[in-house]
């Protein structure tokens, strides 16, 4: 059935307290994540908004084939909805590194040194496949799509007290370059395909989809509005929601909008 998903605010140490519209912090609590509970439908998709005051923890993801048996792995994207000035992100190493050295920086702290710091702007874009090390910055507004999986493994944290998972980590952390490949600019204006695959697509529209992708869209999607609104069976869908739609025939879009699948 069509309509809002509904949302979820979590509690991160490195989230803040002023939100941007429309969303609002409850009084004291300090909220780096909104997600939006996956339908059932669709629920090996996830959607979320991420809002950073620190750097989120050094940290990578298992493939489907590394995750633990029964569970998911996580390959995600992020649009840069707006960044504050020297905002940056870490995707990969800047220099090929063997994984023993990886494990002796994640322990001494010298990682951070060794990512690569992407500096970032609103409407950049950023595919993250499974065994890419990253990190986020501060200072970072952004959407996240991903594979519905909770399984992080933090190689280093900042000396905040939280658990590190090197073992796990080290298991699936690929030493390369980021492939340059899979980052792009988004254009203010127009319609753009961001991802096709393996795992999911996803599509920003700006006002009525084109034939390709209504044809590639088949079946039910989820509608994540920017600006202006998307309508869906009649109900206005704006941007702070993240909506389920039977199908994209049914969804009367005005401003720009993403549109996320996952892939058969």
């Amino acid at each position: 059935m069509s309509g809002k998903l509904p949302t979820r605010m979590v509690e991160r140490p490195w989230g803040r307290q002023d939100l941007p519209p429309p969303f609002v912090a409850p009084p004291g609590k300090t909220i780096g994540e909104v997600w939006f509970e996956p339908p059932a439908r669709l629920d090996d998709l996830l959607v979320k908004y991420i809002f950073t005051s620190q750097a989120l923890s050094v940290q990578v993801h298992p493939s489907d084939a590394q995750a633990p048996s029964g569970h998911r792995g996580k390959e995600e994207c992020w649009l840069i909805l707006a960044a504050e000035p020297g905002a940056r992100l870490g995707i990969g190493f800047r220099c090929p590194i063997a994984a023993n050295a990886m494990r002796a920086a994640a322990l001494d702290g010298s990682i951070e040194d060794l990512i690569d710091w992407h500096p970032v702007k609103a409407g950049d874009f950023f595919y993250i496949p499974a065994g890419t090390v990253h990190a986020i910055g501060p200072g970072l507004s952004l959407i996240e799509v991903q594979q519905n999986s909770n399984i992080t493994y933090r190689l280093y944290d900042y000396g905040r007290p939280r658990e590190l998972h090197l073992d796990a980590g080290m298991a699936v952390a690929l030493g390369e370059r980021y492939d340059p490949g899979l980052a792009s600019q988004v254009a203010e204006e127009g319609a753009a395909g961001l991802v096709e695959g393996p795992h999911f697509r996803l599509d920003r529209v700006d006002g009525a989809p084109d034939p390709e992708v209504l044809r590639r869209y088949a079946g039910p999607l989820l509608v994540i509005p920017l600006d202006g609104t998307a309508t869906i069976d009649g109900s206005a869908i704006r941007g702070g929601d993240c909506a389920l739609a039977d199908s994209l025939g049914e969804v009367s879009f005005a401003g720009r909008s993403l549109i996320a699948q996952p892939c058969a």
